[in-house]
């Protein structure tokens, strides 16, 4: 083998060589961030992206000013010249979620408002798959919904927190279809005004756990419309039996001031082709239409 002809195959191999080496990068998956990110539900200036609805009251009135942003707080205030006369009030984010997890961090603050009702004590909720804002009824008191329900400590008494209310639903846990109102959780009790952090896990309307300090508390699935519970609702969106797979988060004002801290949610819903770049190993329910390439 002569000089030149050395040289020849040297370039004809290093050629191969860059070649195989551009087939092997083209064919790289793409590099994924898995790490979880959380959607804030509100950021403490306003609620652009939250609309109140109190019975008896037309969407989009905040009556009373009862829902407030200030501090970096989402909060629920009465005056002192505030009387309850039956209008629970329930402030809906923008955009429904199917499968999700939620945390919030809450502390009940003050005194009740006037008349409310003793039940109403200390006493909020999440409310998860909430039917449609538009669709609920001028005088409707509580919207369709699965209510993970936040209740505080009195100061001697246990009372449980991250307890299931059903308002216009009903649920099953373990084998058995559950049709009271609601039933407590296995939490501990907080008392005072301490912060506490709440959690849910919403996997469509196969599970909804309610979790409190890592410990599942509270565990149903297979909920549907039904139940009664409520009062005021339109007829066109009480369908008996149907399914809850999806739905709007809400807060509610029933008569005691509370502050969030925040609100944060984990879409569990999302592109899971792991060709795309968008790909995240922690969804469990695909939408690939959200894909990106």
């Amino acid at each position: 083998m002569n000089g030149n002809t050395f040289k020849y195959y040297i370039v004809i191999y290093s050629f191969t060589f860059i070649g195989v080496c551009l087939c092997i990068s083209c064919e790289q998956k793409p590099i994924h961030d898995n790490k979880e990110k959380w959607l804030s539900l509100f950021d403490g200036s306003n609620y652009d992206d939250w609309t109140p609805k109190f019975a008896g009251y037309e969407l989009g009135v905040n009556y009373n000013k009862r829902f407030v942003y200030e501090d970096s707080l989402l909060s629920v205030r009465y005056t002192e010249k505030d009387t309850f006369k039956g209008n629970f009030g329930h402030l809906y984010y923008k955009q429904k979620f199917s499968y999700y997890k939620l945390r919030a961090k809450y502390r009940f603050v003050g005194e009740q408002m006037t008349n409310g009702p003793g039940w109403a004590f200390r006493n909020n909720g999440l409310m998860l798959h909430c039917q449609e804002p538009a669709t609920i009824g001028l005088n409707q008191d509580f919207p369709i919904s699965l209510e993970l329900q936040l209740l505080g400590g009195g100061g001697t008494d246990d009372r449980t927190t991250a307890n299931l209310c059903t308002p216009g639903t009903n649920v099953v846990i373990g084998d058995t279809l559950f049709r009271p109102h609601c039933i407590s959780s296995d939490s501990k009790t907080y008392h005072g005004d301490q912060w506490v952090e709440v959690e849910a896990l919403v996997l469509g309307d196969s599970l909804v756990q309610h979790i409190m300090e890592d410990q599942v508390v509270m565990e149903f699935n297979k909920p549907t419309i039904g139940g009664g519970n409520i009062s005021g609702y339109l007829e066109s969106a009480y369908e008996e039996g149907k399914p809850l797979k999806e739905g709007y988060i809400s807060i509610q004002a029933e008569t005691h001031p509370i502050d969030f801290k925040s609100i944060e949610l984990l879409n569990l819903c999302g592109c899971m082709d792991k060709n795309a770049k968008n790909y995240k190993d922690y969804y469990v329910k695909a939408d690939n239409s959200t894909c990106e390439y």
